[in-house]
């Protein structure tokens, strides 16, 4: 008997891809997405996919990936909505002094998990 095949919601296949769902086109958006159909997508991106992984706009965990702050640190600084590469770029030129704050606090987060994960296991990382 063959495997079925499993599906996934736009949503989730957009995720695992790192781009916004709504910046996706409708053909994407429109029907659920195949381990199968992800897999080629992944090894073998259309050019919108290139495009919108290059340009954006991206999803906050993207954003918050490229400026090395983290989702609530976005938040904290009012920035709620997807933003384009070049928009992101412009953050990083200006290097406002929110930028500088979120990501010394997000050092200190990893540093804590870092350690924490260091005396629970007792082994280096």
């Amino acid at each position: 008997m063959a495997a079925k095949t499993q599906h996934m919601k736009p949503e989730t296949a957009a995720k695992k891809l790192e781009v916004l769902l709504a910046a996706t086109p409708e053909s994407f958006r429109d029907h659920d997405i195949s381990r199968d159909e992800l897999t080629a997508l992944q090894a073998d991106p259309p050019e919108w996919l290139v495009t919108l992984r290059r340009e954006g706009p991206h999803p906050r965990s993207v954003v918050a990936g490229r400026l090395g702050v983290s989702n609530s640190g976005l938040a904290r600084a009012g920035i709620t909505e997807p933003l384009t590469t070049a928009e992101i770029g412009a953050i990083l030129d200006e290097a406002p002094e929110w930028l500088g704050v979120e990501r010394e606090r997000q050092r200190v987060v990893r540093a804590d998990a870092a350690r924490a994960k260091r005396e629970k296991g007792g082994g280096a990382s």
